[in-house]
C-alpha cells in the first residue's frame, strides 16, 4: 500500500493496485477500479513514484521464491 493525502492534509493508505487512472485537472485525481475518484495532494510522478517503490519492496522476496 502507498501513503497519500487528501487535498485537507489528511493521510491515507491506499491499495496501488486498484488505481485505474491518474490525471492532473490541475489537481491529481484517481480513478479506482470500482469507478470512485479520490483527489490528492501529490504530482501523479509522485503517486507513481511511491508505485514505484512499494513494487521494488515486493521484489525481491519474489525473486528469492523463484530462484529457491
Amino acid at each position: 500500500m502507498i501513503n497519500l493525502s487528501r487535498l485537507n492534509g489528511t493521510e491515507f493508505w491506499m491499495n496501488q493496485d486498484h488505481i485505474l487512472f491518474l490525471e492532473r485537472t490541475p489537481e491529481t485525481v484517481l480513478t479506482l477500479d470500482d469507478g470512485k475518484k479520490v483527489t490528492v495532494k501529490e504530482t501523479p510522478e509522485d503517486v507513481i513514484q511511491k508505485v514505484v517503490e512499494f513494487r521494488r519492496l515486493l521484489l525481491p522476496p519474489v525473486m528469492e521464491q523463484q530462484q529457491g
